[in-house]
């Protein structure tokens, strides 16, 4: 008997309550922002909840369609680089080419009381023995055995064999050659020869007894032998070197041209 008095009790204040909630929710501003502001605090942290979740599906939408984009962005930048090393490839060949044709005409204008014919070396065989090289002009372009070959800073060698297209050149550096020259200071005829370990000097043998050999002195051709002109430069004395017997000394000649780095010469056709 007592519980149910007490259950009824509780019935009617919580009625109580409720219709004093109505009261107020139809009654006033105020109060209806009081309640709003807790509905609020409610339902807020729900509402930035689905409201970040959004964002961040959108976000990762907008990630995916980035990466496509960078993807076809960085196949178009390989494809120009490609362009550009091609450009540059082709832009070092004619600075190749430009440097070539600017030593052959220094070369003409140099040797222009020769006729020429420009060619470049193609093969070189540059050993002990054996410092012959190859060069790109033969018989079709008027080249002949025995014809002089001239480089920019003087004598390279001759003609020994030709073919149609090509002409084999013996470097007067090569053991097997013999050059007669003369010396500036005496003008007397020398020999200069190959040497076997050396690329860059020539041997000066057969000085007379009586000629004085100077450091520093220019060697060209002497025009005797048959085979190169008169008066190219072969290169200077680099040091004189005395013997026992007075007919035996000699002279180290170092060459004008640098063998290693000869790229470009010229055929002398009328000498």
């Amino acid at each position: 008997m007592y519980r149910n008095k007490k259950a009824g009790m509780m019935g009617i204040i919580i009625t109580i309550i409720i219709l004093i909630f109505i009261v107020i929710f139809s009654n006033g501003d105020s109060d209806n922002s009081f309640f709003e502001n807790v509905a609020s605090n409610l339902v807020m942290p729900i509402q930035n909840g689905l409201t970040y979740l959004k964002n961040k599906l959108s976000g990762n939408s907008t990630f995916f369609t980035d990466i496509n984009y960078l993807k076809e962005e960085n196949e178009q930048l390989k494809q120009k680089n490609s362009e550009l090393e091609q450009s540059l490839r082709e832009l070092e060949n004619i600075k190749t080419q430009n440097e070539t044709l600017k030593e052959y005409l220094n070369l003409t204008e140099k040797y222009g009381e020769y006729k020429t014919i420009p060619g470049y070396v193609i093969n070189k065989d540059i050993s002990n023995y054996s410092k012959i090289m190859v060069i790109n002009i033969g018989k079709d372009d008027g080249v002949e055995e025995n014809m002089t070959v001239i480089g920019d800073e003087g004598l390279v060698g001759h003609v020994i064999s030709v073919t149609n297209s090509t002409a084999k050149v013996q470097t007067i550096i090569d053991t097997a050659s013999s050059v007669s020259c003369t010396m500036s200071t005496t003008k007397e005829s020398i020999v200069c020869k190959g040497t076997l370990n050396d690329t860059s000097s020539l041997k000066a043998m057969y000085i007379p007894t009586d000629v004085n050999i100077m450091q520093g002195d220019n060697v060209e051709t002497s025009g005797l032998g048959g085979i190169y002109p008169k008066g190219i430069h072969v290169g200077t004395v680099k040091k004189a070197t005395n013997t026992q017997n007075l007919t035996d000394r000699y002279a180290i000649v170092e060459t004008a041209v640098d063998f290693d780095k000869l790229d470009t010469v010229l055929v002398i056709t009328n000498q």
